[in-house]
């Protein structure tokens, strides 16, 4: 990044720079398994990793005489990864703790996050400090510093819809750099860190800005059977919280259970003539009109409707309650999940004429 293109680190250069007091060694582990480091519980070795738990930690990586210049990859919570094959890149394990705020005004309430604290974490903390806003995107697996790279969304939210900033490390230089909401360049499961800095740089703390008054976001489908079925027409964002569990629960596996990544294709987007053509060879079809006067489909639909819901290619199938999810049936390997992922892209694009591009990074 330019100089003009990033804000300024609004901590002390001296703080910025120096580990806290109490910081563990840089450690380099040999030959880690990596299967208990992605939730889709795929089978890989990491020749080398570094677990970051503070931002000179990366610098002092950098300075390493044998490391500094090797080929780098980072790792979350491994939410957003297929892993095909061993890494032989120096893998960097961000694990930086820790959640506060950090700014209240009249109008909105900043909280600041560590990039290694499960996402999770963040909105039910938020909602015990009595902050309302991140209820949308409850049980959202994968940790905090994933989330504004794939600028993840549920039920009518985006992180985009709550972002305020986030600080990052370049991978070449060292430097801190602090980057706001525009600069990030958030698109719909898209954002800078899946384009110009892919593996350029480390996500070490996102700030999320909360809104006063809190209002719910309930434009959401299930979220209106919700409160057709409940009769609670102004739900507390608590409430909401619960109904977005619930549902998430009866529709998704979880991780801890049945690997996954959650939803593994993008709901994909179309003109309008395009949608219409569709609705008029099936007219069941899900779409979602959008402000820019494209319509978002299904992809889950598109996928249900190609039969493949409960089907499976070795040991990677789709789960039988919800076909935008690919899962690991036990054993399954990274080449069978993306073999899988293959025959579902093929499967629709003949029935329905549609492209669909995967969620997750495949390495």
């Amino acid at each position: 990044m330019g100089e003009n293109s990033a804000m300024q680190d609004p901590r002390p250069a001296d703080a910025a720079a120096m580990p806290p007091p109490d910081a563990a060694p840089l450690t380099i582990e040999q030959d880690v398994p990596l299967r208990e480091h992605n939730t889709f519980g795929l089978p890989a070795t990491a020749r080398r990793l570094v677990r970051i738990r503070h931002e000179s930690d990366v610098r002092r990586l950098l300075a390493h005489p044998g490391l500094g210049r090797a080929p780098k990859f980072v790792l979350g919570g491994g939410s957003n990864v297929i892993l095909t094959r061993d890494m032989p890149e120096l893998v960097l394990k961000v694990e930086v703790r820790g959640m506060r705020v950090v700014r209240e005004s009249a109008d909105a309430v900043v909280v600041e996050a560590g990039a290694g604290e499960r996402w999770h974490d963040l909105v039910a903390h938020t909602l015990d400090l009595g902050f309302g806003g991140l209820e949308n995107l409850a049980l959202i697996p994968g940790t905090v510093g994933a989330a504004p790279v794939q600028n993840i969304g549920a039920y009518g939210l985006e992180l985009a819809d709550r972002f305020d900033s986030l600080d990052t490390v370049d991978l070449v230089t060292g430097r801190t750099v602090t980057l706001n909401a525009a600069q990030c360049r958030f698109g719909y499961r898209d954002s800078l860190f899946k384009g110009a800095l892919a593996g350029k740089s480390v996500i070490t703390r996102v700030r999320v800005r909360l809104p006063r008054p809190w209002q719910p976001v309930l434009g959401y489908l299930d979220l209106e059977r919700k409160v057709a079925e409940t009769g609670i027409t102004a739900p507390d964002a608590r409430t909401v919280f619960d109904w977005v569990c619930a549902i998430r629960r009866a529709k998704l596996p979880d991780p801890a259970q049945v690997g996954n990544v959650g939803s593994f294709f993008k709901n994909p987007l179309v003109s309008a003539e395009q949608c219409r053509d569709i609705i008029a060879r099936d007219p069941h079809v899900v779409h979602y009109p959008m402000p820019d006067g494209q319509f978002k489909l299904a992809a889950g639909w598109l996928i249900d409707a190609c039969g493949w819901k409960g089907k499976a290619i070795g040991h990677a199938g789709v789960y039988d309650r919800q076909a935008l999810v690919l899962v690991n049936r036990g054993g399954a390997t990274g080449s069978e999940v993306v073999t899988l992922a293959r025959a579902i892209q093929e499967s629709v694009y003949g029935r329905f004429g549609i492209r669909l591009d995967p969620e997750p990074v495949i390495v």
